[in-house]
């Protein structure tokens, strides 16, 4: 199942757990990146993480294809794991944490959430924590029409939505052109415009489509931050100046009064939260502001937030260490991200 053990040099080797000044605290951990694929800003930012509070961090990763992943290429050790939502991703993660005394391990794709979710318990009882929260927010968050019931449910401000084959039967009469989203889908896959009936009835039929009313203005993304108690400690807003492939290329940190009201907000409502989550949203001219979808993990920009103060990957590190905890919500205001291609050698 695993690959050959690695200990990757070049950018990696730069910010690993040998880092000059980092005074050694003699604790160490030993945490996964779950299906890590291109995610080598969020590694890094674990591995800067575990240097400022001086413990001894083993990265590993898994995916699909190892030898295919930057980010399993820079990390200490990668494994092949089964496709998430096949029959035997649980049991061969299990069986990789067990072997390799893992003891912390970040999701972060949608597909795997789920099955994490429900088997909490079997990785704690390994003691391995699963940076995850709770399977009833994690099922929300994979389905947009949920998500929409449960933003209404909650009072707070969401673009109208309603399931295509429901439109199609007349439950509702929603102006044209809508917005049509996969129900379960994630980084814009499958989106785009419908603008009469015949467009709504052609849409893929084998997966369940969603219609939305469309949203202009400025867009944001809101990263939050729970605690292992489940309360909302930080809530960092950036704007999507620029989007590529459904990620942030082009971003900045923006205090919005606004926004991080509605973050608290949700934060409140969403109980059995844990670990890292986002939110997105747009703002009118008018500065009307409407939430549209929620991940229950790790954005794609977290490194941003990272970069300003928002250090989530620390803090996740400090509880599952038992450390003093440093969760706080004075990030910094106006910090820009400009992403780049880059590449690693195998």
């Amino acid at each position: 199942m695993d690959a050959p053990a690695t200990r990757h040099g070049g950018a990696s080797a730069s910010l690993g757990t040998d880092w000059e000044g980092a005074e050694r605290s003699g604790r160490s951990l030993r945490m996964m990146l779950s299906s890590a694929g291109r995610r080598v800003g969020l590694m890094r930012s674990f591995r800067e993480a575990g240097a400022a509070l001086g413990i001894d961090l083993m990265m590993f990763a898994s995916d699909l294809k190892p030898d295919w992943s930057p980010a399993c290429v820079e990390a200490d050790r990668s494994f092949a794991a089964p496709p998430a939502e096949s029959e035997g991703f649980i049991p061969a993660m299990l069986d990789i944490c067990r072997r390799e005394q893992i003891e912390l391990i970040v999701p972060t794709i949608d597909t795997e959430l789920i099955a994490y979710a429900h088997a909490r318990d079997e990785f704690a009882a390994i003691n391995c924590h699963v940076a995850v929260s709770d399977a009833a927010v994690v099922e929300m968050a994979r389905d947009k029409l949920a998500t929409a019931q449960f933003l209404t449910g909650a009072g707070l401000p969401s673009p109208a939505t309603i399931a295509a084959e429901d439109y199609l039967a007349g439950s509702a009469d929603l102006p044209l052109p809508l917005l049509a989203k996969p129900r379960h889908g994630s980084s814009s896959r499958g989106i785009g415009m419908v603008y009469d009936r015949e467009e709504v009835a052609s849409l893929d039929d084998s997966e369940p489509y969603i219609l939305q009313q469309f949203l202009d203005g400025r867009e944001f993304t809101v990263s939050l931050y729970f605690d292992g108690e489940g309360r909302m400690q930080c809530a960092v807003p950036h704007e999507r100046l620029r989007v590529r492939a459904g990620e942030v290329e082009k971003g900045v940190t923006v205090r919005n009064a606004i926004i991080e009201e509605l973050a608290w907000r949700l934060g409140a409502a969403l109980r059995g939260a844990r670990g890292a989550l986002c939110f997105q949203l747009r703002m009118d001219a008018a500065g009307g502001a409407s939430i549209f979808e929620i991940n229950a993990r790790f954005g794609g920009g977290y490194p941003l937030a990272h970069r300003a103060g928002a250090r989530f990957a620390q803090w996740l590190l400090e509880e599952r260490l038992g450390l003093p905890l440093t969760a706080h919500d004075g990030w910094q205001d106006n910090v820009m991200m400009l992403r780049f291609d880059d590449a690693v050698f195998v």
